[in-house]
């Protein structure tokens, strides 16, 4: 149920916060026609800022814009979104997104996620059939593999350090292993921090360390339940998302389609939103 709204204008884009499934969601909306909810990986938020850096839709919202009503959530805990304390689990996310939908009086709208974003909007297909038109999960598939030591998992442990607290998290640790991996944490730590206090992006950070390496219960089976159009995208050098993981996800939806993109590491590219784009506009072909 809408109980707040708060709306501020900004340029072209819609700032705006409504409290659904015990939480005060803040999100952006930006366009006209058809609404596509937009999901980011949780370590980012809908800050401009990430317009920096191709870990975040930031940078395409307006391409986007053109063609969608574009409505783009802080997810919980992260941004502006509070979360009240605990472990934020991945099927919690997925409710999340379907009182959202319900909160905004959403007509079955289309969604996108990119990584664990993907996986969000993956989960809410299965665990919320018929809330949505169509699904997009751009490399967040491969965390519907149960196995330990898949290369998502072992990624993430190396990426984050090995466990929730690891100092490996620290932009100036991070610094003489990765550039861009210093500059994501740096940017993490200023969008964060400025958002729900001094420290916050550490947390944000243990959450999604803990969400993506314990098993959340769902496998590709749990795909054939999909019934809705649904696209599988990654890149061919993807280092989290294996072009096999991908090829079972795609087999087991029964309205699965299935797209690589040359050259293409764990990225948000033009070609990334171009293909988003492309199998929307198909559905009503």
């Amino acid at each position: 149920m809408l109980r707040r709204r708060r709306t501020v204008i900004v340029g072209l884009m819609t700032t705006a916060c409504v409290h659904a499934n015990g939480i005060d969601i803040y999100y952006v909306e930006a366009g006209e026609g058809e609404p596509l909810l937009l999901l980011d990986n949780a370590m980012v938020s809908t800050n401009p800022v990430w317009a920096a850096l191709p870990f975040a839709y930031a940078s395409f919202l307006g391409t986007l814009a053109e063609h969608f009503r574009v409505i783009a959530p802080d997810t919980r805990g992260s941004g502006k979104s509070v979360h009240p304390g605990g472990p934020i689990p991945a099927a919690l996310l997925a409710d999340d997104v379907a009182a959202l939908i319900e909160a905004l009086n959403l007509d079955r709208p289309l969604i996108c996620g990119f990584s664990d974003g993907g996986e969000t909007a993956t989960l809410v297909g299965i665990r919320h059939p018929g809330s949505v038109r169509a699904i997009v999960n751009h490399g967040g598939y491969d965390l519907f593999n149960p196995d330990p030591h898949a290369p998502a998992i072992a990624m993430t442990r190396q990426m984050l350090g090995g466990s929730a607290g690891a100092t490996q998290a620290d932009p100036e640790v991070s610094a003489s292993r990765s550039p861009e991996l210093r500059a994501m944490f740096e940017l993490m730590k200023a969008d964060h921090d400025s958002a729900q206090g001094a420290g916050h992006w550490k947390t944000v950070i243990a959450r999604t360390f803990n969400r993506v390496t314990e098993p959340h219960g769902y496998t590709v089976e749990n795909l054939k339940a999909i019934t809705v159009p649904a696209l599988i995208l990654t890149g061919d050098r993807d280092p989290f998302c294996t072009i096999e993981e991908g090829t079972a996800a795609y087999r087991a939806l029964p309205a699965g389609a299935f797209a690589v993109l040359p050259d293409t590491g764990h990225l948000i590219t033009p070609a990334a939103v171009r293909s988003t784009i492309e199998f929307f506009e198909r559905l009503d072909h």
